[in-house]
């Protein structure tokens, strides 16, 4: 009797296992109505699950190593533990075998009387609680407050225990000893965005001839889409320690970027003096003039600063400089590149997305701390690109190999993303007097102006134009006006060449756009210019309320590189744009656009 019964129980469980197995089996066969040929996808629909299985992919390899980035942070946050649980036994150890002066005097005195009420919580507490001190590793060392009872200095503390440590930042800087600020921003401005995709270090510095921060701070903000804002950070580290420079550089970047620096996109921040060593300190290498050795170090310490800094806040971290241009939609370029090698079980160590030094350079940031220790062990000797090459040489190649065999080792950890995203476009190096006319030649050509379909007018201009780079041209969409010093005084006018009554001219012009500058020469640009108009109407009710210069024209603002005009003027017969002070750079015109209604 009781064997059919456990064939049914048997029978019973293997019919509850299949079942649900049976129900996805004919829920995932193909609709006949739904294929072509013989039952089969269609084209579109194999289409569809291609690109639906790389999303899940790339979102499989995020999330793996999004995992990596918080068990990094977990492990540093153990350590911390760690280290805080060995002071506070040090702590207890001075404690016992220096005993302050108070404790002695209460062994003469005997106990203290406490008062009321610490005698109902001593009544209630056991006897140790009180008067003895429970280290985190369970020992028990008598004294309330062992690190405040024995008057050890922390310095003296530090030496107690440090027989077998591992060589850390204070061993290669040793200046920084004694200086717990040395590695804290003295400036710092960050709404604390973390846990991003991507973070882009982007260090500056102050230059001689032409600073190209603000113009490639916009580049890389105007090529990003809304989604790309949400999962990316920008640092830009102000690499001085001339705290009025490093303000009124942080100032200037929240005032033309006040939004990004609102919304958590742009952080910035400014190193300590005292985190730099003595120049006199360092030595002379590579027999490179003592100038550019300190040049160089700044420059590794730099990079390091920053890498710290930016390690804990995403996924991926990419090396960038203030002299660059990028194409739209890198950021996603970027990650899905990364994410795909990720996916491929490529075990890469940085991604090159420029051809050039250290630009463009992405890493993992679980990745990051050996090349912080590189840069920093190694600070007075190479320059940084050159210690990144040693660093993956000192990783994969073998010296019983030879040069071929390293160099396909090399090529496997340092993959190379093509068409280049990056473009070095400065001339003037932070190193004075260098000049660099580095290209990458993958980038592929650099946009200098942007083109517009503008209203006929006749174009005159007072500044002399620089070869082939005149107004007419720069109106039509040829290319961008490039004149020589700007003085005040100086006009560029454009006037229509329409009777006031023909159909072309009653479309009045509504909108303006001037940009000037362009990514080669940023400071090539307008400075107090002013906006000014002829309306049709010279008896306009409107001309009341403005400045009218002597030859007719109404002065509506300065330092305006876009604006709207007023419906009410109704046609403007003439516009013009006129200096009003020097300028100590030429002017470029890269984009001019009168917009009719």
């Amino acid at each position: 009797m009781g064997c059919p019964r456990s064939r049914r129980q048997l029978a019973f469980c293997l019919a509850m296992l299949l079942l649900p197995f049976s129900l996805i089996v004919l829920l995932n066969q193909p609709d006949p109505s739904d294929c072509t040929g013989r039952g089969l996808p269609s084209g579109s629909d194999k289409t569809v699950d291609t690109r639906l299985e790389r999303t899940l992919v790339q979102q499989l390899a995020e999330l793996r190593q999004r995992v990596q980035h918080a068990e990094m942070t977990n492990r540093e946050r153990r350590k911390d533990v760690m280290v805080l649980n060995r002071q506070l036994d040090t702590y207890g150890a001075a404690a016992v075998k220096a005993p302050s002066q108070q404790q002695q005097r209460q062994q003469e005195e005997g106990p203290p009387v406490l008062p009321p009420s610490q005698q109902q919580l001593a009544q209630l507490a056991p006897p140790h609680e009180l008067n003895d001190t429970t280290t985190p590793r369970g020992r028990t060392v008598p004294g309330a407050l062992p690190a405040a009872v024995s008057g050890v200095p922390l310095t003296h503390l530090q030496e107690i225990n440090s027989d077998m440590e591992v060589p850390g930042l204070l061993t290669y800087l040793p200046h920084l000893l004694g200086r717990p600020d040395a590695l804290t921003p003295a400036l710092h401005v960050s709404q604390g965005r973390r846990d991003v995709t991507v973070v882009m270090g982007l260090p500056t510095v102050k230059r001689e001839v032409q600073n190209y921060l603000i113009s490639t701070l916009k580049n890389l903000i105007d090529s990003m889409s809304e989604s790309e804002r949400l999962e990316t950070l920008i640092v830009v580290f102000i690499a001085e320690t001339d705290a009025e420079y490093c303000s009124r550089t942080a100032q200037e970047i929240q005032d033309k970027f006040p939004a990004e620096v609102k919304s958590g996109l742009v952080d910035i921040i400014s190193p300590s003096a005292e985190y730099y060593p003595p120049r006199d300190s360092l030595r002379r290498t590579l027999d490179d003039p003592l100038e550019r050795v300190q040049w160089r170090t700044k420059q590794n310490l730099d990079f390091a600063f920053l890498m710290m800094y930016c390690r804990p806040r995403g996924v991926f971290y990419v090396q960038l400089e203030d002299d660059i241009m990028t194409k739209p939609g890198y950021v996603t370029k970027m990650k899905e590149f990364a994410l795909q090698k990720i996916s491929e079980k490529k075990d890469w160590l940085l991604l090159d997305f420029c051809q050039l030094g250290f630009i463009g350079k992405l890493f993992k940031t679980v990745d990051l701390l050996p090349l912080i220790h590189f840069l920093v062990m190694f600070n007075n000797d190479k320059p940084s690109d050159w210690l990144l090459l040693n660093l993956v040489h000192t990783k994969v190649c073998r010296f019983d190999k030879s040069a071929k065999k390293c160099k396909e080792e090399k090529d496997k950890v340092w993959l190379h993303y093509k068409p280049s995203l990056f473009q070095h476009i400065g001339t003037h190096s932070s190193l004075k007097g260098k000049v660099q006319k580095l290209k990458d030649k993958q980038f592929g050509k650099v946009k200098m102006f942007k083109a517009h379909s503008n209203p006929p007018a006749r174009v005159v201009c007072d500044i002399k134009p620089h070869k082939q780079y005149t107004l007419e041209r720069a109106y039509r969409g040829e290319t961008y006006f490039w004149g020589l010093l700007p003085q005040p005084g100086d006009h560029w006018s454009f006037t229509s060449r329409r009777r006031l009554h023909s159909p072309v001219w009653r479309r009045y012009v509504k909108r303006f756009m001037f940009q000037s500058g362009n990514v080669e020469h940023p400071s090539d640009r307008f400075y107090n210019t002013t906006v000014e108009i002829v309306p049709a109407l010279a008896d306009h009710e409107l001309l009341k309320r403005y400045k009218t210069t002597s030859d007719g024209y109404v002065s509506l603002t300065t330092r305006v590189a876009a604006g709207s005009l007023d419906p009410t003027w109704g046609p403007i017969r003439s516009l013009r744009l006129a200096v009003q002070a020097e300028s100590d750079n030429w002017v470029i015109l890269s984009e001019i656009h009168l917009k009719r209604s």
